[in-house]
C-alpha cells in the first residue's frame, strides 16, 4: 500500500496563504465560468460556424467525455508526481486548448479543441481542491476555505452565463475563451512563487486500473449524454453506457486486488462520505439541467438577448454568495449533512416553483423569485457537499479524493443534461409548436426538482446510517 505522506500547512507560509487560496479560487473558477459561457455563447457560435443543433450537443460532449474519463487518473498523478507539477500542467494545458478554442475556423477543429481542453479540466480540477486540502489546516480555517470553493462553483456558473453573454453580444463569443490564456499564465507565475511543492507519495501509477476506469468513465459518460436524444434503450448509448459498467466493475476488481490502487477503496467505507458524492452527482445534475433549460426559455420564449440572459441569473448568484459566507458558521454549528439536505429541499423547492413558468407569470413572480430560492439551496449546499467529500481522508489519498469529488461533479453534469433532454423530447411531442420550448422547460425544471429531492433522501439516508453504524460499533 502506498506510504501515508503528512501533507499539511507547514508547505506554505502563513503570509502567503491567502495569496494560495486566491491563486486555487481563481483556477477553479475559470473551469466553471468556461463551462457557462458555452450556454450562452452557443447560439452566436453556431450563426458564426455554421452547424446544426444536432452538432452543438457535440461542443459540450467533446469536453465533458475526457473531463469525465481522466478525472481519477489526473488526480492520482497530483498525488505520485506532486500536486503543484499537475496543477501548473493543467494550467497550461488548459490556457492552450481555450486559445485554439478561441481561433477555431471550423466546428471540428473546436471539437477537437475542446476535448484537449477536457484533458487540461481533468488535470487541473482535482490539483485546486488538494491544494486546498494540503495548505489548510483541518477546523475553522479548512472550512471557510472549503465554502469559498463550492460557492464558487455556483457563482462561477453563473457569471459564467453573464460574462458569456455580455461577450457575445458586445464583443465576440470568441473573447470569452481567448482571456483563459492571460489567467493561465498568471496562476502559473504566481503558483511557482507562492504555492510550496507537496511531498509525493510512494508507490507507481496503477497503469491497469487507470486505463479501465478511463475507458468505463468515458464510456459510460458517452453513453448517459448520447441518450438524451434517443434514450438509453437506443443501440448506441445501451451499448456504451453495458460497456462502461462493465469497465468500472472491472476496474474495482483490479483495485481490490494491486498493493498499489489508484482508488483506494477504503474512500467509500465512511457512509457520510460515500452519501456526499451521491448527493453531489444528484445536486450537480438538478443544477445543471436547471441551467441547461432556463437558459434557452428566457432567449427562445421571451426573447432575451444573450447578455439579458445572463444578467437574468444574478438575483441567483447574489443569493448564493450571501449564503455560502453563513456556510463556515452553520458548518460548525449543524454539520455538513444537515446543510446537505437543507440545501437540496430549499433548491428542490425553487426548481419546483420555476418549473410553473409561463409568458403570463411575469418576470419577477415567475423566474426571480424561484431563483432566488434556488441561489438560497445552492448556497447552503455546495460547500458542504466538497468538503463532505474529503473529510477524514488521509494526506496521501487527498488528490484522488478530490477526483472522486470532481468525477461526481462531472457525472452529474452528464446525468443531469442527458435527463433534462430526455423528459424535454418526450413532452415536445404532446406540446403545440408555439409552446414547444416552454413546456420542454417546465418539464426539464420539474426533472429537476426531483432530483434535488433525491439528493436529500440520499444524504439524509447515508447519515442515517452512519450513525446507526456508529452505534453498533460502540455497543460492541
Amino acid at each position: 500500500m502506498s506510504r501515508a505522506v503528512d501533507v499539511s500547512v507547514r508547505y506554505v507560509r502563513p503570509r502567503h496563504r491567502r495569496i494560495v487560496l486566491a491563486i486555487v479560487l481563481v483556477s477553479f473558477f475559470m473551469v466553471i465560468l468556461d463551462n457557462s459561457i458555452v450556454f450562452t455563447g452557443l447560439p452566436r457560435i453556431r450563426e458564426d460556424l455554421g452547424f446544426s443543433d444536432a452538432t452543438s450537443a457535440w461542443i459540450q460532449t467533446a469536453y465533458a467525455v475526457p473531463f469525465a474519463g481522466l478525472l481519477l487518473v489526473g488526480a492520482r498523478t497530483g498525488d505520485l508526481y506532486g500536486r503543484r507539477r499537475m496543477f501548473v500542467i493543467g494550467l497550461a494545458l488548459f490556457g492552450c486548448a481555450s486559445t485554439a478554442i478561441a481561433g477555431s475556423p471550423t466546428v471540428e477543429f473546436m471539437i477537437i479543441a475542446r476535448a484537449v481542453q477536457g484533458i487540461g479540466a481533468a488535470i487541473l480540477a482535482p490539483a485546486t481542491l488538494t491544494l486546498l486540502t494540503a495548505n489548510f489546516s483541518v477546523g475553522k480555517e479548512r472550512t471557510r476555505a472549503m465554502a469559498a470553493y463550492g460557492a464558487v462553483a455556483g457563482i462561477g456558473a453563473s457569471v459564467g452565463l453573464v460574462f458569456g453573454g455580455f461577450l457575445a453580444d458586445a464583443v465576440s463569443w470568441r473573447m470569452g475563451f481567448l482571456i483563459n490564456l492571460p489567467i493561465a499564465a498568471i496562476c502559473i507565475i504566481a503558483s511557482l512563487r507562492y504555492v510550496a511543492e507537496t511531498p509525493v507519495a510512494s508507490g507507481r501509477l496503477d497503469v491497469r486500473g487507470a486505463i479501465t476506469v478511463t475507458l468505463g468513465m468515458t464510456s459510460l459518460v458517452f453513453g448517459i449524454v448520447a441518450s438524451g436524444e434517443g434514450g438509453p434503450l437506443s443501440p448506441l448509448p445501451a451499448s456504451m453506457i453495458a460497456t462502461g459498467l462493465l469497465l468500472l466493475s472491472g476496474f474495482v476488481i483490479i483495485e481490490r486486488r494491486v498493493s498499489d490502487p489508484m482508488l483506494p477503496l477504503g474512500l467509500f467505507s465512511d457512509l457520510n462520505r460515500s452519501g456526499a458524492y451521491m448527493s453531489r452527482v444528484l445536486f450537480v445534475g438538478a443544477m445543471f439541467g436547471f441551467f441547461f433549460y432556463t437558459t434557452q426559455y428566457l432567449q427562445g420564449v421571451l426573447n432575451f438577448s444573450s447578455l439579458q440572459a445572463g444578467l437574468a441569473f444574478i438575483p441567483m448568484t447574489g443569493a448564493t454568495f450571501l449564503l455560502s459566507v453563513a456556510v463556515p458558521r452553520l458548518t460548525l454549528a449543524v454539520g455538513n449533512t444537515s446543510l446537505i439536505c437543507a440545501g437540496s429541499l430549499v433548491a428542490g423547492i425553487g426548481m419546483s416553483l420555476l418549473s410553473r413558468l409561463s409568458t403570463g407569470s411575469g418576470f419577477v413572480v415567475g423566474i426571480v423569485v424561484p431563483m432566488l430560492v434556488i441561489g438560497i439551496g445552492q448556497g447552503l449546499a455546495l460547500g458542504p457537499l466538497t468538503a463532505g467529500g474529503v473529510e477524514g481522508v488521509k494526506a496521501a489519498d487527498q488528490g484522488v479524493a478530490s477526483g472522486v469529488v470532481n468525477s461526481a461533479h462531472q457525472f452529474g453534469v452528464s446525468l443531469g443534461t442527458a435527463t433534462v433532454v430526455a423528459v424535454a423530447s418526450a413532452v415536445a411531442d404532446s406540446a403545440a409548436k408555439e409552446t414547444v420550448l416552454e413546456a420542454q422547460a417546465s418539464a426539464a425544471l420539474a426533472a429537476s426538482a426531483v432530483f434535488m429531492a433525491l439528493a436529500m433522501l440520499v444524504a439524509l439516508g447515508f447519515a442515517l446510517a452512519a450513525r446507526q453504524a456508529s452505534r453498533r460499533i460502540t455497543v460492541i
